[in-house]
């Protein structure tokens, strides 16, 4: 079993919009609402490529319960501990006004108080042991520690299990005090957090504390390091509904790989597949199966260098 953790959960939510009026009256047209957070646009995917799932989250008030309940129906176990407050909305605009089609805008969401971190610790460290690998995906409440990552990073280390991150700023900045399995990060975090997006200059940074990277670029894909291979991949779609949660499918699928115990060939082109297999759908940070098995088979990788 997986365990995906999404410290801040999200209904997102597409909202339709013609056009937008710029300081006056603005009214949405519809709306669609799917659970979200990185962590749980990881979990979703791996489900639906028929993996068993748990998603470890902080649940707060009437948006937290609704995310659980889209979560327990789709046949992921939902875990974690409750905070006082409610979820986040995600909101993501769809226009006809090309400049605003797309647009994003996040809610705050809830806090973290005295003694939730503590509660959250003594959960995850008793459901660690229970899983295979541990995928840790996205942004923490405020009041959460700094260094939240880093100190569930040292929890896996301590029961041998491989963990998956991606995050940014401070939390990746902390994290990578301490060597761990595998990190997804993409061109412009790379730049924010090493000063560089080189594939060979990032691997060559992280190489000593990350036994496996994965380096996307957008529309380029996917650059993927581990034992001194340098790969590769990426795969042509023809049309793009949303890309929102591609990055967190392509995580899902090198995890589905790594599960599974593919070759790294095979690994970076689940990974492609997913990422891409999420843009042809237009609910937010989902994936058809059937999609990621055909975008497999078109999938290419090439090797870039023998070692770093």
């Amino acid at each position: 079993m997986i365990l995906c953790i999404c410290p801040n959960p999200s209904i997102d939510t597409y909202a339709w919009l013609n056009t937008f009026n710029y300081g006056g009256t603005n009214r949405i047209e519809k709306l669609r609402e799917y659970p979200g957070g990185k962590g749980t646009h990881v979990a979703f995917a791996l489900k639906n490529m028929d993996m068993e799932v748990s998603l470890f989250g902080n649940w707060a008030g009437n948006n937290g319960e609704w995310i659980k309940n889209e979560v327990t129906k789709a046949g992921i176990r939902p875990l974690g501990i409750p905070l006082k407050g409610n979820n986040r909305k995600c909101y993501t605009f769809r226009s006809q006004d090309e400049a605003f089609d797309n647009t994003e805008i996040l809610e705050p969401g809830p806090e973290m108080r005295e003694g939730d971190w503590e509660k959250f610790l003594k959960k995850f460290t008793k459901q660690v042991p229970k899983h295979d690998i541990i995928c840790m995906s996205g942004s923490w409440p405020k009041g959460a520690p700094e260094d939240a990552y880093l100190q569930l990073l040292k929890i896996c280390t301590t029961y041998d299990k491989r963990a998956i991150l991606d995050c940014s700023g401070i939390q990746l900045k902390n994290a990578l005090k301490t060597p761990f399995y595998g990190l997804h990060i993409n061109e412009h975090e790379a730049m924010e957090a090493f000063g560089a997006n080189s594939d060979v200059k990032v691997f060559d940074y992280l190489r000593d504390k990350v036994s496996l990277i994965a380096l996307t670029k957008g529309k380029e894909g996917l650059h993927l390091y581990a034992n001194n291979k340098m790969l590769h991949a990426n795969v042509v779609i023809d049309k793009v509904f949303s890309t929102v949660g591609s990055g967190d499918c392509l995580t899902a699928g090198i995890t589905y790989g790594i599960y599974n115990g593919l070759s790294l060939e095979d690994i970076a082109k689940y990974g492609v597949a997913c990422g891409a297999a999420n843009c042809l759908n237009e609910d937010l940070g989902m994936l058809k199966a059937s999609d990621v098995e055909r975008l497999f088979r078109k999938a290419t990788v090439s090797s870039t260098a023998s070692s770093v």
